[in-house]
């Protein structure tokens, strides 16, 4: 019996996929942060490479010799992946600006949201299955017609 296609992403090249996304976005904000100056694009680029670093942990911790037949002991390291996750990031913040002079705060946090929603957004929206999936009907789609309060109530 055949459980799964051979299309579908496991969810560890998932999760490579999204670690790779968050690389070159990392970059990309940061080249776009660089218009405004050396230091927000420093914040930037700490702020995603936090992100990274900590999800690179994670994604370790819970994949590591992963089996799927021990429910349990998976339960056990997603709570360790985000607290370890937690620990990184507060000590990646904290050892940026205590290191760095003059960090941009919004500018840090603004990079680590960047990476961190926009990496899984564009992964979802690009893996093979995503396109399989029943999207709205052409009678309940965005583009569907809608009834005006005219039609209603005639």
């Amino acid at each position: 019996m055949r459980l799964r296609d051979d299309n579908q992403l496991t969810q560890p090249k998932l999760a490579k996929r999204v670690l790779f996304l968050q690389a070159i976005l990392t970059l990309a904000v940061t080249v776009a942060a660089a218009a405004f100056g050396l230091v927000p694009a420093l914040s930037v680029f700490i702020g995603g490479l936090a992100c990274l670093v900590a999800n690179a942990a994670v994604a370790l911790v819970i994949f590591r010799d992963y089996q799927a037949s021990e429910p349990g002991q998976l339960l056990s390291r997603l709570y360790a992946a985000e607290v370890l996750r937690i620990l990184l990031l507060i000590g990646s913040f904290a050892a940026a600006f205590l290191m760095i002079d003059g960090l941009s705060l919004p500018a840090l946090l603004g990079g680590y949201f960047l990476v961190q929603v926009l990496a899984p957004m564009i992964a979802a929206q690009t893996t093979p299955n995503a396109r399989h999936q029943p999207g709205p009907t052409a009678a309940n789609g965005p583009g569907a017609p809608r009834e005006t309060s005219d039609q209603a109530t005639s």
